[in-house]
């Protein structure tokens, strides 16, 4: 061994966050420390601003309208794709969850979850319309449509627990009917946010679809509550949150969907078409007969 290898310091890891398709530090240059499960210390994670938070909106909008004109098809193939770079990386993910404190077959569990989780909403992402849509009598000559739309941009607040699976279960749906994502992600095991914000900028989802924010609660919850351009909340929240995201939305007139407490993130009822019905618009056409 030479003496150049002999003292060689490994070249550690800058954690950044994943908005509008490139990788930022916080616009404030701010960073939380954050270590393992032994003590030891990991990496400094950006601790990200309510500008952070407004940017991040602000490329979910430009984004808006090109992922929702997709094709269900093709917002399908998509999550697929991402389920299958989930698949490739798995060991890389289920290392990150088990550095953080997780056993290393619940982790290996919650990553077949995760990505068998991607598959299901990819199932659903050109079926859901046929299910919440509809085609209604009505006592004139008349056509008369129920369809669906995407509502916008949804802020998405992740559980701290797990990290990953929870972060993805809540996302998933959301995508898959045409909305961008503004996602806050565990502010304990924030770290596997980041490596999928990597294999997000690596996929076909376009950049700004699903922007990964770290950081603390008490910072950003109070902005999402009222930022007038997010148009839903989805979160798993408690307490002081719960009420501020409750007043904020009320004053912002946005829709709120709470994840009930202490769910079951590994069970068949965290997935399923009521997670994509909260987060669409039902809109009715009116079409003449015989024209």
């Amino acid at each position: 061994m030479s003496a150049r290898t002999a003292i060689r310091l490994p070249v550690t890891k800058t954690p950044k966050v994943y908005i509008g398709g490139a990788f930022v530090r916080s616009e404030s240059a701010r960073t939380f420390k954050v270590s393992g499960a032994d003590g030891v210390f990991f990496g400094n994670i950006p601790q990200c601003t309510r500008k952070d938070l407004r940017n991040a909106v602000e490329a979910a909008a430009k984004a808006g309208p090109g992922w929702a004109k997709r094709s269900p098809y093709n917002r399908a193939q998509i999550l697929y794709r991402l389920a299958e770079m989930l698949e490739a990386r798995s060991d890389e993910l289920v290392g990150s969850l088990v550095r953080f404190g997780a056993r290393e077959a619940d982790a290996s569990r919650g990553m077949t979850v995760a990505v068998d989780r991607l598959i299901h909403y990819a199932g659903w992402a050109d079926k859901y319309e046929h299910l919440l849509g509809s085609v209604n009598p009505v006592a004139s000559p008349h056509f008369n449509f129920t369809v669906t739309e995407a509502m916008g941009v949804v802020g998405v607040i992740a559980p701290d627990s797990p990290p990953l699976l929870g972060l993805l279960s809540m996302v998933a749906p959301v995508i898959a009917s045409g909305n961008t994502v503004v996602a806050l992600a565990s502010e304990k095991i924030p770290y596997p946010a980041i490596l999928l914000g990597e294999m997000l900028a690596t996929s076909d989802l376009p950049g700004g679809v699903v922007n990964i924010l770290t950081g603390f609660r008490r910072e950003l919850v109070p902005t999402f509550a009222t930022h007038a351009h997010i148009r839903a909340i989805y979160a798993a929240a408690e307490g002081d949150d719960r009420k501020a995201l409750r007043l904020g939305a009320a004053a912002s007139v946005k829709r709120v969907r709470f994840v009930e407490r202490a769910p079951d993130w590994f069970a068949e009822s965290a997935q399923g078409l009521d997670a994509i019905r909260d987060f669409v618009e039902l809109k009715t056409i009116w079409h003449p007969i015989g024209s």
